[in-house]
């Protein structure tokens, strides 16, 4: 060691400093200065006997002596000024030109700083750890997962690292997806519970949109899919501050444990393999190690908090879509082109409308409250509608879909209104449809449609439909099987041309007419002036 480091680290000791402080002071390690220290302990016994020598053998010079009076600082005049200062965060430099400006100041400023740096009161950064009973809370966030082979390519890309910690045991629940979205994030939960056995009463979770769709401090909203599976299961949801992962460091903790211990420098083939591989390091290396902080094993406090987990429905979460319908003027909502009734929602008003598997809930838009439920319709363009909500008073929409049934024919408008006697408003769309087949086919074949469809009791407009399409077909064929004496005219020619039919009246009528008529005016009739005739 150099000689000055040598004079430092002995005066250091003689003053009575640690040798932690020493080693922040100087930089020496703490095993260097105790190894000097019994050195200078053996050299100071050693001349303990006679008069204190130097390493020359020479008896060293006599120190001055100590004075008991401390040096005052030329600050000391101006404490007040200067811890006033210091209140309002002000640096040393700042302080040093102000004593000098307007405090007649004449000390250096190195005397400012070392004043300052001895009166700063620094308040230490204070951390509050939390503690939580077994089968309180859980922690959910997202990592990112090994590379893992793209399926179908030859690409590697790192997926979505899900992981779950129990607050209290510090057990944990892995998994890796390649998309995330409002379904996947609630799944990812319900697996998660099943996976421990159990739930627990709360779980705290980042500010992503899978969760929470607007971030608040007092009141955040949350998806509607996740706070109806949270529900499902007798789960609060405690999302963190915006900006604050302290709230959340357990499960901070699990991913960086997680990303440098288990998927460190590995690559996988499918995401089935590297969900396989994370639950058997989890339940061999993960669960049996010591925690640092509570100093016992994870298995041990996850076996204990166990009976403590909320017990699961027996069901699980039915996921649905959720959309805003407005109620027809037919007091029904439409989802994939079916009608569901939707009262007492009333016409004109916005509904909340949730799609499952097999139902449909129809909900009030502003308090969510459950109004109506019906079975999923299988068949498009069903109408779920009980007879006694059905509105039958006809409107002027009505009125005019009747008249032009009436211009069809007897048995058009006499179906529209057995239709519309039996289904109200709701059947106005079939009116329409048998209305429109007039613009499509002959009109006395689409009457004729309608009059078989009442003889066969079949009041539909498919029906309908099928009957005027198969009418229209049975007259081109029987236009294109007609013998060829009708095809050629009744005499046999082949100009096409009929001259005798009981619809042609004889010439002679036709030039009675024309004589008529140019009797009554005589400015066409057929003179030299006239060059138009």
């Amino acid at each position: 060691m150099k000689p000055h480091l040598r004079i430092t680290l002995r005066t250091l000791l003689e003053a009575g400093a640690s040798q932690r402080e020493i080693e922040r002071v100087t930089g020496i390690d703490r095993k260097t200065v105790r190894a000097y220290q019994r050195k200078f302990a053996a050299e100071s016994q050693a001349n303990s006997p006679g008069v204190a020598t130097d390493s020359a053998g020479q008896t060293p010079p006599p120190r001055p002596p100590t004075t008991t009076a401390a040096a005052v600082s030329s600050c000391e005049p101006h404490r007040a000024f200067i811890e006033a200062q210091l209140r309002l965060r002000r640096n040393a430099t700042a302080i040093y030109q102000d004593l000098v400006d307007a405090h007649g100041f004449t000390g250096a400023y190195n005397a400012v700083k070392r004043f300052v740096a001895r009166v700063r009161h620094r308040e230490p950064e204070q951390f509050d750890r939390l503690s939580f009973s077994p089968g309180e809370e859980m922690q959910v966030d997202y990592g990112e997962g090994a590379l893992t082979r793209v399926p179908g390519t030859e690409r590697y890309r790192r997926p979505r690292l899900f992981v779950a910690t129990l607050r209290y045991s510090r057990r944990c629940f892995r998994r890796v997806v390649w998309k995330s979205s409002q379904q996947t994030w609630a799944q990812l939960h319900e697996q998660a519970w099943r996976y421990f056995g159990g739930s627990c009463r709360y779980v705290v979770l980042d500010n992503l949109k899978e969760g929470v769709l607007e971030p608040d401090l007092y009141e955040p909203e949350l998806n509607p899919v996740y706070a109806a599976t949270l529900a499902h299961y007798g789960v609060a949801a405690d999302p963190a501050r915006v900006r604050d992962p302290n709230r959340k460091g357990s499960v901070e903790s699990a991913i960086g444990h997680t990303q440098a211990t288990a998927l460190k420098g590995r690559r996988f083939e499918t995401l089935d393999e590297q969900n396989a591989f994370l639950e058997h390091w989890e339940g061999k290396w993960a669960a049996s190690r010591i925690h640092g902080s509570a100093r016992r094993q994870v298995q041990a406090m996850y076996e204990e908090e166990r009976p403590h987990l909320q017990p699961l429905p027996a069901l699980g979460m039915q996921y649905f879509v959720q959309a805003q319908r407005t109620v027809c003027d037919d007091g029904c909502v439409r989802v994939d082109h079916s009608s569901y009734a939707a009262r007492p929602a009333t016409i004109g008003t916005k509904v909340l409308v949730r799609v499952f598997e097999r139902s449909i809930e129809i909900r009030d838009l502003a308090t969510q409250a459950l109004l109506r439920t019906h079975a999923r319709a299988e068949r498009p363009g069903t109408v779920v509608l009980p007879d006694d909500e059905r509105v039958f008073n006809p409107s002027r929409e009505t009125r005019r879909i009747l008249g032009q049934a009436r211009a069809i024919g007897v048995d058009a408008h006499r179906l529209c209104e057995l239709l519309f006697a039996v289904e109200g408003r709701v059947g106005q769309r079939k009116l329409w449809g048998i209305v429109g087949l007039a613009q499509r086919y002959p009109r006395r074949l689409v009457d004729a449609a309608c009059a078989r469809a009442i003889a066969d009791g079949v009041h539909s407009y498919r029906h309908v439909k099928a009957l005027t399409e198969k009418l229209v077909a049975e007259a081109l064929a029987a236009i294109d099987n007609a013998p060829a004496s009708l095809a050629n005219g009744p005499h046999g020619t082949d100009d096409g041309l009929t001259q005798g039919h009981p619809l042609i009246r004889p010439a002679d009528e036709y030039g009675e007419l024309f004589r008529r008529c140019a009797s009554q005016h005589p400015a066409i009739s057929t003179t030299p002036e006239n060059p138009r005739s």
